[in-house]
């Protein structure tokens, strides 16, 4: 059973008594209170689920037991084949990257792998991407645009790796190149935000034609408790920042920033893998036939028209000084004491 988050303790109550009982002589009417107790269990979970703050989904989408790449690789791909290393300086466990069959069809996948116990972790460095990690991942976008195949990206990282051989090594110029290269990657592209998006280490590989997140994932430019400890310098206000942030699947896709949301199973995709598996697979069979249907051309302009409309005035956010501004008679004098003409203009993110 998958270790129960802090928000589900009713749903631990039943689950300790169902346990109890499950320990005694089995009789019909014991069966019939176990079945029972298990439909309230699943009751109460949906419900809970339905109703989750945002803070509550950034502690669904980090459990520990939240499928990562290679699990999905496990149950949606055949014939995967990991290539490894950016032929400049080492392979980053971080990120999984190499060939595969999809239905059939051979396709390339690239994902972050956090690892599901210490040891994976460790080795795996909880998910956090060096610069050899984007590189190695360039490598293999690469080789699928030459040979034509397809790209499926899952994104599940708190961020890159932020230590001083890292940055050292470039990892600021690694993803730059890496957001260039992959708006001109010559083959359809299906990201899927499957855990946390975290900030520069998640965009690192999440430039695609189809941008898809899972119902329970988030997707921020810094954790809660980062964001709340610049802003407050109390970083317990964490519950508070989640809300601000607007990093939920819903959020997200309010905003444009993502394409679709994909369902999970009820009590997170950590709770049924085989049914959260299920659930991508549908979504990326009909991202990928939506992307063959269209010409190389099309593809590109629309990936390139989607990324620079996000962040446009009136989508992300709203001018409200602006629409004051220009609600006030000329001849009023600016609250301020510069006249109406002295008033930067900001546009397309340049000052005029």
């Amino acid at each position: 059973m998958p270790e129960l988050l802090e928000f589900e303790e009713p749903v631990g109550v039943l689950l300790k008594e169902i346990e109890a009982l499950s320990m005694l002589p089995k009789t019909p009417e014991r069966e019939r209170s176990i079945a029972s107790l298990r439909r309230r269990a699943d009751e109460i979970r949906a419900e809970l689920y339905a109703t989750l703050t945002p803070w509550q989904r950034v502690l669904v989408a980090r459990h520990p037991s939240r499928p990562n790449t290679l699990d999905y690789v496990e149950r949606l791909f055949t014939n995967f084949d990991e290539l490894h290393g950016d032929r400049r300086f080492a392979d980053d466990h971080a990120i999984v990257a190499g060939l595969a069959e999809y239905k059939g069809e051979p396709v390339a996948v690239i994902g972050h792998q956090k690892g599901s116990d210490t040891k994976q972790k460790i080795f795996r460095n909880f998910g956090y991407a060096r610069p050899e990690g984007y590189r190695k991942a360039l490598r293999v976008l690469r080789f699928a645009e030459k040979f034509s195949r397809p790209v499926i990206v899952f994104i599940d990282t708190p961020a890159a790796y932020p230590g001083m051989e890292s940055e050292e090594r470039g990892v600021a110029e690694a993803i730059a190149v890496n957001l260039r290269e992959m708006m001109l990657i010559d083959v359809p592209i299906v990201v899927i935000v499957c855990g946390e998006g975290g900030s520069g280490g998640a965009l690192g590989i999440a430039i695609g034609d189809r941008v898809l997140m899972q119902e329970f994932a988030v997707y921020s430019v810094i954790p809660p408790e980062g964001c709340a400890a610049i802003l407050w310098r109390d970083a317990n206000r964490k519950v508070e920042a989640a809300e601000a942030l607007k990093i939920t699947a819903p959020d997200m896709l309010a905003l444009g920033l993502v394409d679709g949301i994909i369902p999970e199973p009820v009590g997170g995709a950590h709770n049924d893998v085989d049914r959260a598996s299920a659930l991508v697979d549908q979504a990326l069979s009909h991202a990928i036939a939506e992307l063959a249907a269209m010409t190389a051309q099309e593809r590109l302009d629309s990936r390139y028209a989607k990324f620079r409309r996000m962040g446009e005035e009136g989508i992300a956010f709203t001018d409200t000084d602006g629409a004051a501004s220009s609600a006030r008679p000329a001849e009023e004098p600016d609250p301020a004491g510069a006249r109406p003409g002295d008033r930067a203009k900001v546009r397309g993110g340049a000052v005029e």
